[in-house]
Order: C-alpha cells, then sequence, then structure tokens
C-alpha cells in the first residue's frame, strides 16, 4: 500500500459529521473553547462550543460561558438546522394541569400569544428554549417582577398596573376556566407536545403558512439572481432528452449536515401524472432519502382516498403521497397530518412500514423524559399496527390530499374497486390559506391584491 493510499484511508477513517448525535460517552466530542469576555465582572472567561444533533429533532449549537473569576455562568442553545418551507402556527387549549405540563421547543422567531390577557411575547425577545406552558407563564412573570421594586419608587401607578397583570398571569395556572395560547414561528421550527401521540390531539391545531417578503427577509432568505437561470433556446433539447435527464446538484445532508450531491429526474406515472423524484445519498454519514414531488400545479379540488387493507394484495397497491397529503387510520385513531413521511412513492405496506418505523424511533414520544403512561400508550399501539402489517386485522388507510396531487392504484381493470373510494372536494379556506392560494393572483399582478376573508 503507497503513503498517499494510507493517507485517504485515515482521512477517510477519521471523517465525521459536522452535526454527530449526542453521546454521553463520547471520547472526542469535539468541543471549541473560545475566550470571552464576562459580562458579570468585565474579566475573561471561556466559552464551550459544541455542535450536535437532537436525535429525530434537528442540528443544534449548544454553549457554556464560565467565568473563573466571579464564578458567572450561563448556558444558551441555538437552532442550527435549515429553515422549513412554511411557517408554523400552533393554537393550545389549556384546560388541565397535564397542558401546563407540556414540552415546548421555542426558537428566535417564535412569538407566544394569549388572546385572553392581550398578552404577547415577540419573536426576538427571546433566545430559544426548551421549556413548557408553565415554564413560559412563570418566566413572563419573573420578567414582569424583575424591575419591581424601582418601578414602585420612579412609577407608582405603573407598578400598580403591572402587579395586577402578574396575578392575572398566576390566576392562569390555577385553571379556573380554560385559556388558549398561540405560538407562532415563521422558520417552522417550533414544536408543542402531544400527550396522546401518535393520537390526535383535541386541545391542539397546527397549520402551516407561506411566508411572505418580509419575513423571508428577517431569516435572511432572499431570492436568486434571475440572470442565473438561462432561458433554453426552442429546438436545442429534444423533449426525449429533457424527459431522460437527471440533474445533480449540491445540498446538505439532512441526517448530518454534510455537504453531498441530489439527484433530481422527471418521470410519468400511468394513468396519473408528471412528478419529480429526488434522492440523496449522503457519503459522509451513509444517510439516503428519496422524495417525490408533483409535477404538475395544484389541481382545482382536493383530494380524498380510502383503501379498505384487507388483504395481501391491498398491501401490494402503488401510492403515490404528495408532501401536502395526510394520513389518517379511523381504526388506530392515527391522524398524522401533511408533515408525516414527506412526499414519496411507494406501496401500501411501504406507508405502514415507513409510519411505524417513524414512530418506534421517535424519542419524543419515548424518550427518557417520557412517562409510563406515554411509554405504554405507544406500545400498545405498536402492537396494533403490527397486527395490521401481519393481515390479523383489517383497516382502512384514509389518504387526504387538499391539493389534489397523490394516487392509489386500482387493483381492478373494469374500473370498479369495491376498496378503494376516491372522493374530490372543494377546499376550504383554512386550507387554500396553507397552500398560497388566497393571496395568489393570476391577472393584474400590478395592481394591489384585495384579500376576501372568509
Amino acid at each position: 500500500m503507497t503513503s498517499n493510499e494510507s493517507q485517504s484511508q485515515a482521512q477517510t477513517s477519521k471523517s465525521q459529521p459536522i452535526f454527530r448525535e449526542l453521546v454521553a460517552d463520547d471520547p472526542d466530542p469535539e468541543t471549541t473553547e473560545i475566550e470571552s469576555l464576562c459580562m458579570n465582572c468585565g474579566e475573561n472567561g471561556a466559552t464551550r462550543i459544541l455542535l450536535t444533533k437532537i436525535p429525530h429533532y434537528k442540528e443544534v449549537v449548544l454553549m457554556s460561558f464560565r467565568c473563573e473569576h466571579c464564578g458567572y455562568h450561563n448556558n444558551e442553545i441555538q437552532n442550527a438546522g435549515k429553515v422549513l418551507e412554511k411557517g408554523i402556527q400552533i393554537t393550545l387549549l389549556v384546560s388541565t394541569p397535564s397542558d401546563l405540563n407540556r414540552q415546548v421547543v421555542k426558537t428566535d422567531f417564535t412569538s407566544v400569544k394569549i388572546p385572553k390577557l392581550d398578552f404577547e411575547i415577540p419573536a426576538q425577545s427571546q433566545k430559544g428554549e426548551v421549556t413548557t406552558i408553565e415554564g413560559i407563564i412563570d418566566r413572563s412573570i419573573a420578567g414582569l417582577e424583575q424591575d419591581q421594586v424601582v418601578r414602585r419608587i420612579q412609577d407608582e401607578e405603573g407598578a400598580v398596573k403591572i402587579d395586577s397583570f402578574i396575578s392575572r398571569l398566576r390566576s392562569l395556572k390555577l385553571l379556573d376556566e380554560p385559556f388558549t395560547m398561540i405560538f407562532e414561528d415563521i422558520s417552522g421550527n417550533c414544536y408543542v407536545e402531544n400527550p396522546n401521540a401518535p393520537l390526535s390531539d383535541d386541545a391542539r391545531k397546527v397549520t402551516h403558512f407561506s411566508r411572505n417578503l418580509e419575513q423571508d427577509h428577517l431569516l435572511g432568505i432572499y431570492p436568486q439572481n434571475e440572470a442565473l437561470l438561462k432561458p433554453i433556446q426552442e429546438g436545442e433539447y429534444s423533449l426525449e432528452q429533457i424527459e431522460s435527464e437527471v440533474l445533480t446538484f449540491p445540498t446538505n445532508c439532512p441526517n448530518c449536515n454534510s455537504l453531498c450531491q441530489t439527484n433530481m429526474k422527471m418521470t410519468n406515472i400511468p394513468h396519473f401524472k408528471e412528478v419529480v423524484i429526488m434522492a440523496t445519498n449522503c457519503e459522509t454519514c451513509g444517510h439516503r432519502t428519496n422524495e417525490v414531488k408533483s409535477g404538475s400545479g395544484i389541481e382545482p379540488y382536493g383530494l380524498r382516498i380510502e383503501i379498505v387493507v384487507a388483504g395481501t394484495e391491498d398491501f401490494s397497491r402503488d401510492v403515490l403521497k404528495s408532501e401536502t397529503c395526510g394520513i389518517l387510520i379511523p381504526e388506530l385513531d392515527l391522524d398524522g397530518g401533511c408533515a408525516a413521511l414527506g412526499g414519496r412513492f411507494t406501496t401500501v405496506e411501504g406507508v405502514l412500514q415507513a409510519t411505524r418505523e417513524q414512530l418506534a424511533s421517535s424519542t419524543t414520544l419515548t424518550g427518557d423524559s417520557s412517562d409510563k403512561k406515554s411509554v405504554d400508550q405507544m406500545n400498545n399501539f405498536l402492537s396494533r399496527l403490527d397486527a395490521v402489517l401481519s393481515g390479523d386485522m383489517s383497516i382502512t388507510l384514509i389518504l387526504d390530499d387538499p391539493a389534489g396531487n397523490s394516487y392509489v392504484q386500482s387493483l381492478s381493470d373494469s374500473g370498479l374497486d369495491e376498496r378503494l373510494k376516491i372522493t374530490r372536494y372543494e377546499r376550504t379556506y383554512e386550507q387554500n390559506e396553507e397552500l398560497g392560494l388566497n393571496d395568489m393572483k393570476v391577472e393584474n399582478y400590478e395592481e394591489p391584491n384585495e384579500r376576501v376573508m372568509p
């Protein structure tokens, strides 16, 4: 073996993802220590930085500062993952003590509102944190009480009003009557725990929205220079060349954030439409993903597909699930939502198997902080799902796609399939809002858009 080959193998063996999973006994956690100014005493302290990944959540930057001179220390967590395509709004009805204990992940861009008190914590006014509903209320109380001693001297009337408001905040924790808390995050990275997962949560409503230009700029997102896109001259390429071409472009691995390549190709599904298939393979961590997106626009009507899964042949049906399609299984009380599994071309069995793998591996539902009731509930659900996969239990798999870009193979050549029901429906205003259709103009672009509310 030559020296160059030995050096190449050594570099490969040392290659590590940029964001590695947090392991308690990791001998080489790759922390970075830098000298920093202590804001408490003015001397120099030390800040330790760790790039890591919370399993089944996202990449984060952990920072810990400590001053050896005065003993001051603090910790901070920052999101290092990608900004999602859409923002998120979570509306939670708080009515029981267990609701106060729900885990919440807030980013710097999360705003919190309590309409009952006309109270709002604006986005970027606090650092990102992992907390609870009660923790958010307690932190708000502590922030308001911080300068009350000085305020009572300088502005006694204002201090009395703040004391009154603090008492109203404290009364929320007594739950004499339910109250609503609204979380809105333009980065899409906010999370509020569902204690009934994987079952639906009647107290929590999750909606996604398209960001406007100002919100994109706030996140540092700017459209690419249009001059980079070179138009294809007529007759330069044949239709066969365009359809058979595989495009390759650089991207970041969704698992370890290392640089890798994504392949993309247009293909035609018989009896359906054109779709875009994208596949990513990371050479650093070995992670592989594939995703399917519609190659055409949004359909005029939403689509609801019901498949009765009662035999082996039903498991083998081809399924195209778009990224806007939600999954429901009434017999298991499962409501996966549109974000579950993403877009993919698979089979009915593949959808069920992927759902099981995602739920079984989620530390959010079965992690160290989960109570025994939640763990038992999850294990019971997985055992019922195993019964479905083994053919011992019949279910109805429902794919609800407001964009109308999903497809399930029919097993009947005559067109009548008793186990397959397809329904097209008019979308609601809220569904059009999530798809960005309410603000879309196809005529008179330069005129102001007068938005019509329902």
